[in-house]
């Protein structure tokens, strides 16, 4: 069996680098005569454009802030032969929001992978829930070193219990009964040792250790406590040596220099396990319960050390059956009793000692190796490659159950707000007749759907909105402070063309009377204005609201005429520049881009002109050619646009161009009862839900809002009205079609 593991590796200095290169070993030490030969390599993290001198069973390194060495390594693993992939996972390990670049890798590997979880939290942020969620869902096997994990995931996270297993923390095996002659190699022959060791942070609480020792020294006076590693690099970039100061600072005051001891380094393995070996009792003064793994008190366990924990999981559940003793946190003076007594009390001690040592040989890496290669054989095993072909078929269940709860929060009596903060509205950025027409559109079609009385109500204030921002003359004013002061004389053509784009929508489908009826008059007092508009994307709104009209009032000539005048200034903007590979409209991709093929799709629908098919459907393919990778979205990004012999940007992407593009290829769908058009709107669809380049989802299932973009570091997680209105009219079309998607 030949096994990829990703994570940290010596010499970088970092406890997952150690458990990387101690699990490796113990895969390797696991080959014996007559068994399967056990291969491994490694995928090593540099982190901030650090690099290392690494041994040769590191075959590649991504380095942490560039996404394409994820994709480079995937590739070099999917390539390698390997049979299983071992993710060492940790939230600083990998780069973007909370490590969210890991995504893209493991989505497309093509062998089974084994999650090894260092970190489970109890009450993540949004990034760090959601990045936990993808990974549980292509994980084939799931690693914790803590049964309470099982639960969180479980409970919190969604992920089935039955792929996930425990397997404790490993530790090396070594002959921790020379006692005293570590003590003599370490100078500390003839006193007690208390130590904690590795990489120092505020979060390790060493504070209520230093401040407990007063006390004990007062009746021991040889304990020597030894603070044993270098202060995290984290820590170091962003403020340098502060705490480690701090903790001097108050050893001195508290006369204790006699008592404390502070090592500077990062030791390796060997010069570790000599300390432990000196060590009689082992600390771990963290300040919070939200740890579920610390190698460091695997380590002191397995060497046999009686061990004193604050009660933070890993330490409630190791600690059991008299393996150590829990103090509060914080509690500086339980933890002086406690060290009192067990210093008065010498076979106590080393009852404590002889508890952990026999427990610790059960975690001997060795033995760990043989359980992890147990884990590896079942998921090689249990993993089946879909060769099949795919179905044409929207699946329901994947879509989370529609929802208005977001918009509702944005509108009020005069319209929705433009922006959020988060989820929440921001009232100084007013609104914008782009937005208002949005919803009115979105709105149109949840009636249609449901009929439900709360969607007219919210419909009445768009509708209202609109009416306040049109002119005598027919065009659209587009902005509206939040005092209900106008910002401006005249909107976009856009924006004008949104708004004639929902209005005709509203008058084809009718929800009352009254609607219909005071939309039939909006659309024609701007009717005017239609001839003049020159704008690609303007006129391709317009365009929509002109179709629908047509459909509720199919001979009206004068209407027909326009459309066609309508569609004969895109059809020259084609011919103008579709040369060579290039098949578009202008020079550039830029935003909204589905919108246009989309518009002559409803064109050719009305007035069965070949020509305006032709260009649509080669349209589609060009951008359908552009925005797909694999067979997932992966739209053009807003940092540059896309120009024609250029490089295409990745991101910024924007929710509203993915609604576009499930626009798009809905109605060719229509047009061409062509089933893959149905299944491409569906995948399209999902770039919503996760299948993007991130892997992860702009559709917040909390607040049912949808985040603004998908930047290179992860989600833009305000949720504005443009981005949840594009998820919400993406939603609702992919719901009209589960009949005819079986």
């Amino acid at each position: 069996m030949k096994i990829a593991c990703i994570g940290n590796y010596p010499p970088r200095e970092c406890g997952i680098a150690t458990f990387t290169k101690d699990f490796i070993q113990s895969l390797l030490d696991n080959n014996a005569e007559g068994s399967e030969n056990i291969e491994a390599y490694v995928i090593a993290m540099n982190d901030q454009d650090q690099e290392y001198e690494y041994q040769d069973i590191v075959a590649k390194t991504i380095n942490q802030n560039i996404p394409k060495d994820y994709i480079k390594a995937v590739e070099f693993i999917n390539f390698s032969n390997a049979d299983v992939c071992v993710l060492q996972h940790e939230f600083g390990i990998y780069g973007g929001n909370s490590g969210v670049y890991i995504l893209p890798l493991i989505h497309r590997l093509t062998i089974p992978l084994i999650v090894i979880f260092h970190t489970v939290l109890k009450n993540p942020s949004y990034n760090e829930r959601n990045i936990i969620v993808e990974i549980g869902k292509k994980a084939s096997k799931i690693v914790v070193m803590n049964s309470l994990a099982i639960e969180i995931l479980e409970e919190g996270y969604g992920i089935s219990k039955d792929k996930i297993a425990v397997i404790p923390h490993g530790v090396p095996v070594y002959d921790f009964t020379h006692n005293q002659e570590e003590k003599e190699r370490f100078n500390v022959l003839g006193r007690k040792t208390l130590i904690t060791f590795g990489l120092l942070s505020r979060n390790k609480g060493l504070e209520t250790v230093i401040k407990a020792l007063p006390e004990v020294v007062k009746k021991h006076p040889d304990l020597l406590y030894i603070v044993l590693g270098k202060t995290h690099p984290a820590v170091v970039r962003h403020s340098g040596e502060e705490y480690r100061n701090y903790l001097k600072l108050l050893v001195n005051e508290l006369g204790l220099l006699d008592n404390v001891y502070f090592d500077d380094r990062f030791v390796d393995t060997d010069e570790l396990l000599g300390y432990l070996a000196a060590t009689d009792l082992y600390v771990t003064p963290y300040l919070n319960e939200a740890q579920i793994t610390s190698g460091t008190l695997s380590y002191a366990v397995g060497a046999g050390a009686a061990v004193i924990s604050t009660p933070y999981w890993h330490a409630k559940e190791l600690l059991t059956k008299d393996r150590g003793i829990l103090f509060d946190f914080n509690d500086s003076k339980g933890l002086a009793k406690i060290l009192i007594d067990l210093l008065d009390n010498p076979e106590k001690l080393q009852s404590y000692r002889n508890n952990a040592f026999e427990y610790g040989k059960k975690t001997s890496w060795p033995e760990i190796g043989r359980q992890y290669l147990v884990q590896a054989d079942e998921a090689r095993k249990s993993y089946i490659e879909d060769h099949h072909e795919k179905e044409w078929v929207i699946k329901p269940l994947l879509l989370p159950q529609f929802s208005m709860d977001h918009v509702s929060r944005m509108t009020d009596t005069s319209g929705i707000l433009q922006h959020a903060k988060y989820n929440i509205p921001k009232w100084n950025d007013g609104y914008c007749v782009d937005d208002n027409s949005r919803a009115l559109l979105m709105a149109s079609m949840a009636y249609q759907q449901f009929k439900d009385p709360e969607v007219l109500r919210l419909m009445s204030y768009y509708l209202s909105f609109i009416q306040y921002m049109q002119n005598d003359d027919g065009t659209i004013r587009n902005f509206l402070g939040y005092d209900r002061q106008y910002l401006d004389e005249k909107g976009s053509e856009d924006s004008f063309g949104r708004t004639i784009w929902a209005l005709g929508f509203l008058v084809r489908s009718l929800p009352s009377d009254s609607y219909s009826e005071l939309a039939r008059e909006l659309f024609l007092n701007s009717y005017s204005q239609f001839d003049a508009l020159s704008s690609l994307r303007g006129i391709a709104n317009t365009i929509l609201g002109v179709c629908h009209w047509l459909h509720r009032y199919p001979g009206d000539e004068g209407m027909l005429r326009t459309l066609k005048l309508l569609t004969s200034k895109i059809l020259p903007r084609y011919g103008d520049h579709n040369k060579g590979d290039w098949h578009w409209f202008e020079q550039s991709l830029s935003y909204d881009n589905g919108i246009i093929p989309y518009a002559l799709l409803h064109s050719y629908e009305i007035t069965s002109d070949v020509e305006t098919l032709s260009i649509a459907l080669e349209s589609l393919q060009f951008l359908e050619n552009v925005v797909f990778k694999e067979s997932s979205l992966s739209l053009v990004g807003s940092e540059n646009w896309y120009t024609n012999g250029e490089e295409c940007s990745d991101f910024d992407q924007q929710p509203l161009d993915a609604m576009s593009i499930v626009l798009m290829f809905h109605q060719a769908y229509m047009v061409t009862r062509d089933k893959r058009h149905l299944q491409k709107m569906f995948d399209s669809f999902l770039w919503f839900l996760g299948e993007n380049d991130l892997r992860i989802p702009l559709y917040d299932f909390e607040t049912k809002g949808c985040n603004d973009g998908l930047k290179i570091h992860g989600v833009n997680r305000n949720q504005g009205a443009e981005s949840t209105l594009a998820y919400l009219i993406s939603h609702l079309t992919v719901m009209s079609c589960y009949e005819i998607s079986v």
